[in-house]
């Protein structure tokens, strides 16, 4: 229940309470910017800080392997679920917002467990990279071969996109590259550079947090409407999907012998929706895809569930079953 009660987190609720009575507050979108460019960088250095401090092991390697199973395994599951219920566009691009990762819930996360007394390797950061793009490919291929399809049936053009310029513009996108660079810089200083750092990466971060979640607040009070819009089943999807995906990493945390912090990361990683990577990419290499869709369930119905309810139960989950 503390953890509900960290300024962060109610500032996020206040967000979502302005929003919903439709009030004129509003963070200006150049800040809203500068806000995840920081905590992107922010979390790029402490996971860099981290790695340099605890080194690379046969641990890490299968936390990673398993970040990395779980990137196919998601969108692979979400997709077999939704193309016989929706288009197939629209089945690929939703799995692939699924399969991917938030970044803005793993910075959440990474407070409740420091609230929590637990500490997490930074190469869950590493982890968050690897998760946030197989399942954009696995879409893009998804789509590729419906238009191939649909040729075939004289219901449209084969032409796709092509997989490289993809695989460019996820790679290169720039939040993305930020936080790869960060955590780079920091795995390289180490701990010169993290007492360097800490007064930009540290002493700022909570207070800038709660900034941003009072304007992801204020974002979901506007797309709630739009993701109620969508069927039953898709909200039913979006609402209970995390919670069988958290406990399919949790399972794999189990087999694998994770530790705690580790396994409720790699939960919250399974259990988050991506609202920025995925519709900034899908926007045109999936362009019969209807972004309200994806984009208002991750964000309107996955994120704040994530925020307020998800989190706490995912840390508790992996400290009663693995500690």
């Amino acid at each position: 229940m503390n953890t509900l009660l960290d300024p962060a987190i109610l500032f996020f609720v206040f967000g979502v309470v302005a929003g919903a009575f439709k009030s004129n507050l509003e963070i200006p979108r150049s800040i809203a910017k500068f806000l995840s460019l920081y905590l992107l960088m922010a979390l790029g250095l402490k996971g860099g800080f981290a790695l340099a401090k605890s080194g690379m092991d046969t641990s890490i390697a299968i936390s990673l392997g398993a970040a990395l199973a779980m990137a196919f395994v998601v969108p692979t599951l979400g997709y077999a679920l939704l193309k016989n219920r929706i288009a197939r566009f629209d089945a690929a691009a939703v799995a692939a917002a699924y399969g991917s990762v938030s970044a803005v819930t793993f910075v959440t996360a990474t407070q409740f467990l420091e609230a929590s007394g637990l500490s997490f390797g930074g190469h869950m950061t590493v982890a968050m990279v690897i998760m946030e793009s197989p399942a954009i490919i696995m879409a893009v291929l998804l789509a590729n071969a419906n238009r191939q399809r649909l040729a075939q049936q004289g219901q449209g053009s084969a032409s796709g996109f092509s997989l490289r310029k993809i695989l460019h513009e996820s790679f290169t996108d720039g939040a993305h590259l930020l936080l790869i660079g960060s955590m780079i810089i920091g795995y390289v200083s180490g701990e010169a550079g993290k007492t360097m750092m800490q007064p930009f990466a540290g002493d700022l971060f909570k207070g800038l947090l709660a900034f941003f979640l009072l304007d992801m607040g204020l974002m979901v009070a506007r797309n709630f409407a739009e993701a109620r819009k969508t069927s039953g089943f898709l909200l039913l999807y979006a609402a209970v999907g995390p919670w069988v995906h958290a406990s399919i990493a949790l399972g794999l945390a189990v087999v694998l012998k994770m530790p705690v912090a580790d396994a409720a990361m790699l939960m919250v990683l399974s259990a988050s929706a991506s609202y920025i990577v995925v519709p900034a990419v899908l926007r045109y290499a999936i362009p019969e895809a209807n972004p309200s869709l994806y984009f208002g369930l991750s964000l309107g119905i996955t994120f704040p569930m994530n925020i307020l309810l998800g989190i706490p139960i995912y840390i508790h989950a992996a400290k009663w079953i693995l500690a």
